[in-house]
């Protein structure tokens, strides 16, 4: 039987060229199991740019940029198909995993380090972009990004705002006179993560900036101030743009690309795998195994899993999801077309020993499959 391994990475733990490694050397103490191919996915979060690399080649670039808290750090973008095109991970310049727990801060942070990536890509001649959104520390809407390309955002004094989506209700005028000229020339696809829509109770702000160190109090006052900076900003044509799904990806930077830089919002699973002949592969497997770090309601809100079930269900191929652990609605998994979910835990255990054992606990739920497939292929 042909295997395809194909996991999105687990966070804060291993990438996911490091998980198939991991499950390969589990499978192959199997006798019956010969023919594993490895395909490390990513749907425009941490990783990502590993997987395009891996199939699609290309230069990483290094460059200094500013991370979430404005401190300068060096981090890399993706140049490929010949030098035409830049992939970006917002998450290498403006991602949570840059910050300790302590300095989370929705309030301060900023996409500026993305922006930043942008312009130095620009000055390399490149006008077609990738920029994956996930992992991002950030609630600005986008501010900190279209500010590092030029914009201004002002406040009733006609003072610069300081940085952060605590801050996005003290905008009252907006100047593009200094934007970067460029950026009209460029086509730019957002591979989002999630569908969320900009604002509500399922925007950026509500859904996900608990995550990056908002109490309730904090998340209610950063929707409300990114309703208000929209308000502001849009442009007549660009009125769908806060609710379009996937504009509250990243704490609104997806929007941000949409409203100041004319990008296009796709779901990052369909686009990345787009790039990465996905389909393709799976037609060519007997099984596909994938999996994330937590398998839960948002792994159904366009994450790796619940693409390639969908994707094995149309082929008619058997589709195994492996979960670092399981989390709310993890079963409605089933219900998207995946056909087996194994959690890795074998016992209870506190996060950071099961951070530790995740190589060994990963092999060992690769050599359960093989036994299963030995099953299937009698």
């Amino acid at each position: 039987m042909k295997i395809l391994i194909a996991p999105d990475s687990f966070k804060h733990s291993l990438t996911a060229r490091e998980i198939c490694n991991s499950l390969r050397k589990g499978l192959l103490q199997s006798p019956g199991v010969k023919d594993i191919r490895l395909l490390p996915m990513g749907d425009g979060g941490e990783g990502t740019i590993e997987a395009i690399f891996d199939v699609a080649g290309g230069q990483k670039i290094t460059i200094e940029v500013h991370d979430p808290l404005m401190r300068k750090i060096r981090a890399e973008y993706l140049v490929f198909e010949n030098g035409s095109t830049a992939f970006i991970e917002m998450a290498n310049a403006s991602g949570i995993e840059l910050l300790r727990e302590e300095e989370r801060d929705p309030w301060l942070t900023t996409t500026y380090g993305t922006g930043e990536f942008i312009k130095d890509a620009l000055d390399r001649g490149i006008r077609k972009f990738i920029i994956g959104v996930g992992g991002s520390a950030t609630n600005d809407g986008g501010m900190g990004m279209a500010r590092a390309l030029g914009a201004r955002f002002l406040n009733e004094y006609g003072q610069e705002v300081n940085q952060g989506g605590g801050n996005l209700g003290k905008i009252k005028e907006i100047r593009l006179d200094g934007f970067d000229p460029r950026v009209k020339h460029c086509e730019m696809r957002v591979a989002c993560d999630v569908e969320n829509i900009l604002t509500g109770m399922n925007g950026a702000s509500i859904a996900y900036s608990k995550q990056k160190g908002a109490n309730d109090l904090m998340a209610e006052k950063l929707d409300k101030r990114m309703w208000k900076f929209y308000q502001l900003c849009s442009d007549p044509t660009h009125k769908h743009i806060p609710d379009t799904p996937g504009a509250g990806a990243a704490g609104g930077l997806a929007a941000g690309l949409a409203e100041f830089c004319q990008a296009g919002l796709y779901k990052g699973f369909d686009l990345i795998a787009e790039y990465l002949g996905l389909e393709e592969k799976i037609t060519e497997a007997d099984i596909v195994i994938t999996g994330e770090g937590k398998v839960d309601q948002q792994t159904l809100q366009g994450k790796v899993p619940a693409g390639i079930a969908k994707l094995a269900r149309k082929h008619g191929r058997i589709s195994i999801c492996i979960a670092g652990m399981l989390g709310k609605d993890w079963e409605k998994l089933y219900d998207h077309g995946m056909d087996l979910i194994l959690p890795i835990q074998e016992n209870p255990s506190n996060l950071d020993k099961a951070l530790d054992k995740t190589p060994e606990l990963l092999e060992k739920t690769g050599f359960r499959i093989g036994k299963i497939i030995e099953l299937i292929a009698r």
